[in-house]
């Protein structure tokens, strides 16, 4: 029992380190003031993500891998 649990816990704590890299990496959005003739600030970012990087992502696959093995050893 011990072991599910310990696998579906690092499972999730992988996805949620995989979610949450983008989010903490850099601000959404920055404030520029120029002329008027602009469009307001908004969240879109000004140039596209650096998108799925597995030298950044590797500690969360590495958790749910790890987390999948425990959950096929049982």
């Amino acid at each position: 029992m011990l072991t599910i649990l310990l696998g579906a816990i690092l499972i999730f704590g992988g996805v949620i380190f995989l979610a949450a890299q983008p989010m903490f990496r850099a601000r959404l959005s920055s404030v520029r003031r120029t002329s008027a003739a602009s469009p307001d600030p908004t969240l879109e970012p000004s140039k596209p993500a650096a998108g799925f990087s597995l030298k950044e992502n590797w500690p969360g696959l590495a958790l749910i891998v790890v987390g999948g093995i425990l959950l096929l050893l049982v």
